[in-house]
């Protein structure tokens, strides 16, 4: 199966050699713990980095394992579901505790109802070392070439990454399509993450 081209040649991505160097990377993290959880979400998921500095508490079920991000705030304006891997839901719990009670995952500091900045992602990425090696969006390529790689539908993968839809009618739709499929690979995605992290 053909892999598909990275989505925005213009991010900076990682390799899956360099994906896994990063991944050990979290050990020796130099940003808040915070940052710290933002960047694991941000990999377990690969959302943009819109919507997860976005997030709310409200948008998250996880006893039915899926994180829904309402349509007005997704840049194609249509509902998403992201499922949620066992990895995920452990990290969401901690991040829970730590968000001193705001409607925000990821609140700012000095205003708690206002959300993280776009850069202070970026700025862990570039503290870490990672300087034009790879940037907050570029996981996005980087989660698609590995998952293309190891064999996942490139129509899955498109809908995971909330791609547009020409159809308009399929597009009302979207939200849930090919959701089973979806799930198998998000849980395959953690335990690829976890074990990476976890093997010395």
């Amino acid at each position: 199966m053909l892999a598909l081209p990275p989505e925005n040649h213009h991010y900076a991505y990682f390799s899956e050699k360099e994906f896994e160097k990063f991944l050990k990377s979290f050990s020796s993290f130099k940003g808040s713990i915070p940052i710290k959880l933002a960047l694991q979400l941000l990999i377990y998921t690969f959302v943009r980095s819109g919507e997860l500095r976005g997030a709310r508490w409200e948008e998250f079920d996880l006893e039915k394992k899926e994180w829904r991000i309402p349509a007005e705030r997704m840049k194609m304006k249509e509902q998403h579901i992201v499922p949620l891997s066992k990895q995920t839901i452990e990290l969401v719990n901690v991040i829970k505790l730590i968000s001193n009670g705001s409607k925000l995952l990821f609140p700012c500091r000095t205003d708690t109802n206002k959300p993280i900045s776009d850069n202070t992602l970026s700025k862990a990425f570039r503290d870490q070392g990672y300087k034009g090696i790879a940037t907050p969006h570029g996981m996005r390529a980087t989660a698609s070439t590995i998952l293309n790689e190891n064999g996942f539908a490139p129509d899955v993968i498109e809908r995971q990454l909330a791609h547009s839809e020409r159809n308009k009618i399929r597009a009302a739709y979207n939200h849930a399509m090919y959701l089973p499929e979806r799930r198998k690979m998000m849980e395959w995605w953690g335990n690829y993450i976890e074990e990476r992290i976890n093997n010395d």
